[in-house]
């Protein structure tokens, strides 16, 4: 039995909430996310929670029942505060700027890498950490691992795009032999 999902997401002052057949529908201003159940669970909506409950008593239900909570609460929790990642690059000549919608990376290769930034996403660097925002757990959490995947942290040196919060274990070089 999912033990997330007999938790209520408390809905925060200035969000709206509605059900719209099998849709759930969140408001901020002008801000408005959905997230579509497709009647997988029972929502009820009773002042300032949301109550989730399972549909059947088979194993899926169940799981079904604990993520779409977990994705709702997400979604209060972009439309409140937003969610955050952090890159660090390091490394010689590894610079990163933004030029409109563009994220232009210099990773020591023979070219510039240009990453389009989506809708709904700010980035903002600071020196060698380049800050990553958005309402959207999900599209903050790709947006940061494809920026990383350009360049991954190798383990000798350490150069390359990291997490902040990143360890990155590092190998002993070549010995000298006699």
């Amino acid at each position: 039995m999912s033990r997330i999902g007999k938790r209520p997401v408390t809905i925060a002052s200035g969000i709206e909430v509605s059900l719209d057949g099998t849709t759930l529908v969140a408001k901020k201003g002008k801000l408005e996310k959905r997230l579509e159940t497709y009647g997988r669970v029972g929502i009820d909506i009773k002042g300032s929670e949301v109550i989730f409950s399972r549909v059947g008593e088979d194993r899926e239900s169940s799981a079904f029942w604990g993520t779409y909570r977990a994705l709702f609460n997400n979604i209060i929790i972009g439309l409140d505060k937003g969610f955050e990642k952090s890159l660090e690059i390091n490394g010689v000549g590894y610079r990163a700027a933004i030029q409109g919608k563009t994220l232009n990376l210099q990773l020591g290769f023979s070219h510039d890498i240009n990453f389009n930034i989506p809708d709904g996403i700010d980035i903002t660097i600071t020196k060698n950490v380049i800050t990553i925002k958005g309402s959207d757990k999900q599209t903050v959490g790709q947006v940061a691992a494809e920026i990383r995947s350009f360049r991954p942290p190798e383990p000798y040196k350490g150069k390359g795009v990291k997490y902040t919060d990143e360890v990155i274990i590092r190998k002993a070089g070549k010995a000298a032999g006699k």
